[in-house]
């Protein structure tokens, strides 16, 4: 007599941060790439409406018609949404500059903070983890992939006033926590552009942990030139230079946070 299969769990991860520059749809794109390289099917989702994480992977502007703008306003059925990549395992909802628009024409839809959730529902079990690449903001498009996601890891850029506005972040996740999606948490923290000539990268990287302590990811995102090449191939730095010091230090990241995961069903 056969035991009975669970039903396979989807992780839905926000990579946020309202601070501009800290590296997240860099960390978005190649954290995607390191789940896939490991052998798990990944969704990226970009909804941030610049489309960085789109142009990113390769994706040209006129093949994004439908995308996230079109699972906001609910124009698309959801599993049309997603669409394949050059890379194996990894599929990607785009975005356009429709996006901009899309906070504004929500504004007066008594479920406007349940659009993302609603359409990624009937992708569950089609991935085994999707990631967000929200805007750097906290407004509705933001809202909308905190009450989607399970979790969220903030990017944290290893130099002077970053650990400014984590504070209002963490707060913004207790209120969607209260409000919208009791299951939200603090997935983790990544430290990016750390650079170990410089004593404040290590000052930066000291203060993080000592306030978040093991929500702080042990592996550390270096600057490396490769990472900002691959991007202007429209390639993940694992594809475009897999020997790269920032290829390796995604793919750690990627095995980190896999081991996380694995060590939380456990418990």
């Amino acid at each position: 007599m056969s035991s009975k299969t669970e039903s396979p769990t989807t992780r839905i991860i926000a990579v946020t941060n309202q601070k501009g520059g800290v590296g997240k749809t860099t960390t978005t794109i190649n954290l995607a790439a390191g789940l896939a390289r490991q052998g798990q099917r990944v969704l990226l989702v970009d909804l941030d409406p610049q489309g960085n994480a789109s142009t990113g992977l390769g994706i040209d502007y006129d093949q994004r018609n439908t995308g996230t703008y079109a699972a906001l306003m609910v124009e698309a059925e959801p599993h049309a949404l997603p669409q394949p990549t050059e890379f194996d395992n990894l599929a990607i909802i785009t975005a356009n500059n429709e996006l901009a628009g899309a906070e504004l024409e929500m504004i007066g839809d008594e479920r406007r903070e349940y659009r993302l959730r609603d359409a990624l529902r009937a992708l569950e079990g089609d991935y085994d983890t999707i990631l967000i690449d929200c805007p750097p903001s906290l407004g509705l498009l933001t809202l909308n992939a905190l009450v989607a996601s399970d979790s969220v890891i903030v990017p944290l850029q290893c130099e002077f006033f970053a650990l400014e506005g984590i504070s209002q972040l963490v707060r913004t996740i207790d209120r969607v926590r209260r409000a919208f999606n009791a299951d939200l948490h603090l997935e983790g923290i990544v430290l990016t552009m750390y650079d170990r000539r410089n004593n404040l990268s290590e000052l930066v990287a000291q203060d993080a942990r000592g306030f978040f302590g093991d929500q702080v990811f042990e592996t550390l995102i270096p600057r490396n030139i490769r990472i900002s090449e691959a991007q202007s191939h429209g390639s993940p730095v694992l594809d475009y230079d897999a020997r790269s010091t920032g290829a390796i230090a995604y793919l750690a990241l990627a095995d980190e946070l896999i081991k996380r995961n694995k060590n939380k069903a456990k418990a």
